[in-house]
């Protein structure tokens, strides 16, 4: 630890903490893109909460609408009852995000996390279909609550449950074998085949990116023959939008240019809008079978988050604008990550839109690649398997100015690091 960080984190917090060990220093404030700590010290932020932070740290709108909704006495909690901030947000976002994409969707408030909606997702399509088992796929991530860890791939996430996950079958992503393996037809040869062993699926579960998994992003093509398959073996099909989803891959929805309909969308993360814990399933109508309270929670809608996601949809999502200036955006982090995978042999660009990141091969260059990065004033984070790709998450507001400080502040780190380890060959 700094001389700065107290020690009561190390003797008091669990050993379960992680972000932490990675950017070792007390924060105090932030605004926008940028985070200050105990020192004074300001980094750029280049991970924004996991993508929970799209439109960035207290952007102000949201902000003075909370401390108006606050100071007000509104409705702090209220269990799932019908509240005016409620029924605010559900208005906005039909009108805003579901009719302009022909979407029908149910909202479903469930509990604040993003591991909650796809836990009712599950047990939705299984009610549904009277089904038990879900196809989920390699490298996956879709929570930390059993039943959605049982449909996500890491095995050192997957060794903290402590007992057998079961409930889902594996299957390759696309790319999980190579580039000239088409493992879409390898998944219907197996589904095609009534001796292969695997069940009729409830469900296909998956991202359209995935996130934690190293930014693989699954082809138009792809993903639409899932939505195929899906629909040919009588399974629902899950569409995993928690991360990549709010504009994180330049529309609203990650599946936004794509022919599928998906019967169930969790989503999290940055649906609140500032960082305040929300997260809900849309369910198409047909699916919208369960009885009162056959999956609720505390704090299944969050009555705050409701106030600033209705800001946030009115503030980024009225018109084609702040889409534009992602799209924009996502050219300057392209630019700024191909001059990385330049320096590597064998680097390659992962992802899509603004979760985007370069894999160099290596989860040990990629930790020095961010640690170093960190010590000149950028946060920033690596994702895969083996941690091999260093992974740019920045608020999808962040200023052109900030965004270009930030991605130079990562090249750099880079050749630094792969001086040193040439230097270190020697």
């Amino acid at each position: 630890m700094t001389a700065s960080t107290p020690s009561v984190f190390k003797r008091r917090e669990s050993d379960a903490r992680s972000y932490c060990r990675s950017f070792d220093t007390v924060f105090t404030s932030a605004s926008g893109s940028e985070m200050t700590d105990a020192d004074g010290r300001t980094y750029i932020d280049f991970l924004a909460g996991c993508s929970s932070l799209n439109y960035g740290h207290n952007d102000p709108d949201m902000k003075t609408a909370l401390i108006e909704h606050i100071s007000s006495d509104g409705i702090a909690h209220g269990l799932d009852m019908h509240t005016a901030s409620k029924a605010a947000f559900l208005e906005t976002f039909e009108e805003k995000i579901l009719k302009p994409r022909g979407m029908d969707h149910k909202v479903m408030m469930v509990g604040p996390t993003g591991t909650n909606a796809v836990e009712a997702a599950m047990k939705l399509a299984r009610k549904v279909t009277g089904r038990s088992n879900i196809i989920a796929f390699t490298n996956g991530f879709h929570g930390m609550s059993l039943g959605a860890l049982a449909a996500t791939g890491n095995a050192g996430k997957r060794g903290g449950a402590g007992m057998d996950l079961h409930g889902v079958t594996r299957m390759p992503y696309e790319g999980a074998f190579g580039d000239g393996i088409d493992t879409l037809s390898i998944i219907e040869q197996m589904l095609d085949n009534p001796s292969s062993g695997i069940d009729a699926p409830a469900a296909f579960i998956l991202e359209p990116v995935q996130g934690e998994g190293g930014l693989n992003a699954a082809s138009k093509e792809w993903i639409e023959g899932i939505g195929r398959l899906a629909k040919k073996h009588g399974a629902l099909l899950i569409l995993d939008d928690i991360q990549a989803g709010i504009g994180r891959c330049g529309t609203f929805f990650s599946f936004e240019e794509m022919d599928v309909e998906p019967d169930l969308i969790p989503l999290a993360k940055s649906l609140s809008g500032m960082g305040l814990p929300f997260a809900a399933l849309l369910i198409r109508p047909q699916h919208d079978i369960w009885s009162p309270a056959e999956h609720n929670g505390t704090f299944r809608g969050n009555t705050h988050a409701f106030v600033t996601a209705k800001v946030a949809i009115d503030k980024f999502w009225s018109d084609s604008q702040f889409q534009r200036h992602v799209a924009r955006r996502a050219t300057v982090v392209e630019h700024g990550l191909n001059t990385i995978a330049d320096m590597v042999p064998g680097a390659r660009l992962k992802g899509r839109g603004m979760m985007r990141g370069v894999d160099v091969g290596s989860g040990d260059l990629a930790g020095e690649i961010c640690a170093r990065a960190f010590e000149n004033g950028l946060i920033i984070e690596t994702s895969g398997a083996d941690d091999e790709v260093v992974k740019i998450l920045a608020p999808l507001t962040t200023p052109d100015e900030t965004l270009q400080r930030g991605l130079d502040i990562l090249i750099a780190a880079a050749r630094d690091v792969l001086s040193t380890t040439k230097l270190a060959a020697e």
